[in-house]
């Protein structure tokens, strides 16, 4: 049977490659983008819906599908201004996850980090694991948390620093080897793969690794 995906965050790098896949992917046969500003996606699959991801009652009565796919992310350069990111890398996917509990959607994953803690004294990191944890309460049946390191696959100029930051990684990777491999920086693409195989694919356990994130990206076929 085909599904209704429901994707988050479609103008960011991840999810428009996530986006991209699911309208070839003939598992689904409908792709709702919920987005504040219009995306470029035509495709007869897609529905795009205009709103306020900070307030769930703008979309709320449309909000049904099979399968959510939370992309939603910003960074401490993008936003400086600690309460509005908390609302966005917080507020949105738990949020978000209670409005699929109620109209009964059985998945929902969202793209998180390695490393994080809900009792680190850091915000950021601290932030990502109270977001783990509190999704997790929501008791959505398949609830996957991808926690990928740095995410690679973005243009050169994409963000400021993140060209050297990039060929870093690239050297770094290549001593990663054992219990360093979670740390191995991974493809926007792998990380699109793994949600759409994660759709088909059921997972006993909820926190997928960066390893894990490029197996299931191996695994994932159209």
């Amino acid at each position: 049977m085909s599904k209704t995906a429901i994707v988050l965050g479609a103008t960011g790098l991840t999810g428009g490659l996530l986006t991209e896949l699911l309208i070839k992917d003939p598992a689904f046969s409908k792709v709702k983008i919920f987005t504040r500003r219009p995306t470029s996606f035509t495709h007869e699959k897609v529905e795009e819906i205009i709103c306020d991801l900070l307030d769930t009652s703008t979309f709320k009565e449309q909000f049904t599908g099979d399968v959510v796919f939370c992309c939603i992310g910003t960074t401490k350069a993008q936003t400086p201004d600690r309460e509005k990111y908390k609302a966005i890398d917080y507020g949105i996917p738990i949020e978000t996850a209670q409005l699929a509990k109620q109209h009964g959607i059985a998945s929902y994953m969202v793209i998180s980090s390695a490393g994080t803690s809900a009792k680190s004294p850091f915000f950021y990191v601290r932030t990502k694991g109270e977001m783990e944890r509190d999704l997790s309460k929501v008791g959505i049946e398949n609830t996957y948390i991808l926690k990928p390191a740095f995410i690679n696959g973005r243009p050169d100029d994409a963000r400021k620093g993140e060209k050297t930051l990039k060929m870093m990684m690239a050297v770094m990777d290549f001593f990663m080897v054992g219990p360093l491999k979670k740390w191995k920086s991974t493809q926007a693409k792998d990380i699109a793969r793994a949600m759409a195989q994660l759709a088909k694919q059921t997972v006993t356990h909820t926190d997928i690794t960066n390893m894990e994130i490029k197996e299931l990206s191996s695994a994932y076929h159209v």
